[in-house]
């Protein structure tokens, strides 16, 4: 199989998308670990008694989720430019840019079809994990903690999909695809 060229506009749109998910990983990973509203309204509870003052658990939790606020509008941001970069990943295939390759073709390998199985099946779930995202923030309060739910769920494939893309990337670069990184990167000829 030949070293494929990648166009400034692949590149541009690669990198975006995963700077976005990282950022978005860490806005997931604060919420859920050291800015967790229940930590954070520890935090407060101690330092007031700390001071002889008090307030209610339910004022605690209203003050951390206060104080959690702009970490959570960084996340919604993020989600907004994600969802206009795959707007534009989905559109640009129809000018002749990052075409999405059919894994049925018969001319493409075991691994190319896992490969294409692979980016597909992330392709849907970052469509579900938007598409929740949206309907959480601007739907009807009806579906909200059911979209919620499946939010958090569609979310648990990113990290495996990133371990995966950067062992195959790897793998690619000290194998049958060298220079896979320095394409990528500064869209280089391998």
């Amino acid at each position: 199989m030949e070293n494929k060229e990648y166009s400034k506009i692949y590149r541009i749109i690669h990198w975006a998308i995963a700077v976005s998910f990282l950022l978005l990983l860490a806005t997931i990973f604060l919420r859920s670990t050291w800015l967790n509203k229940n930590n954070v309204a520890d935090i407060i509870q101690n330092y007031l008694m700390s001071i002889d003052l008090s307030l209610s658990y339910d004022q605690l939790i209203r003050l951390a989720k206060q104080i959690r606020q702009p970490m959570w509008n960084w996340h919604l941001y993020i989600g907004y430019v994600l969802v206009g970069l795959f707007a534009v990943r989905f559109t640009i295939p129809f000018f002749g840019q990052m075409k999405i390759q059919n894994p049925l073709d018969k001319n493409l390998s075991v691994k190319e079809k896992i490969q294409k199985w692979t980016y597909i099946i992330f392709y849907v779930c970052v469509i579900i994990s938007l598409v929740t995202g949206i309907l959480i923030e601007w739907g009807p309060k009806s579906l909200k903690k059911s979209m919620e739910g499946i939010h958090v769920l569609s979310n648990y494939y990113l990290i495996p999909f990133i371990v995966i893309h950067l062992a195959g990337v790897l793998i690619e670069e000290v194998t049958s695809k060298k220079g896979t990184v320095s394409r990528i990167i500064g869209g280089l000829k391998g």
